[in-house]
């Protein structure tokens, strides 16, 4: 089946959309988690091509890593371009997205 992207940016912008009256920063560094999908998918290939888009990376535990960039701007554009970014990157190599977070 495919990934249904229009979905997953829907719920990107619903996020922000619900954050109203939260003060936000104005720019943050964000992790976006990935959970593996096949038991044989290759780490380091995955980790390889997401640094090579300006990631950093780093495995949360056995199943999930997370793939961080910023700081960049806090607007639901700036971030679903990266999620979106991260995330074809991460079906490629058989990782399934598992949503974002500012880095604390």
């Amino acid at each position: 089946m495919d990934h249904n992207f229009e979905a997953q940016r829907r719920e990107t912008y619903d996020t922000f959309r619900q954050s109203k009256g939260i003060s936000l920063p104005k720019t943050a560094v964000v992790e976006y988690a990935f959970f593996i999908e096949e038991l044989d998918a290759s780490w380091p290939a995955l980790e390889r091509a997401l640094r090579m888009e300006g990631f950093q990376t780093r495995r949360a535990d056995q199943d999930t890593l997370i793939a961080t960039i910023g700081p960049i701007p806090v607007t639901a554009e700036e971030v679903w371009k990266y999620e979106r970014i991260a995330t074809s990157i991460a079906l490629k190599h058989d990782f399934y997205p598992d949503g974002w977070e500012l880095a604390e």
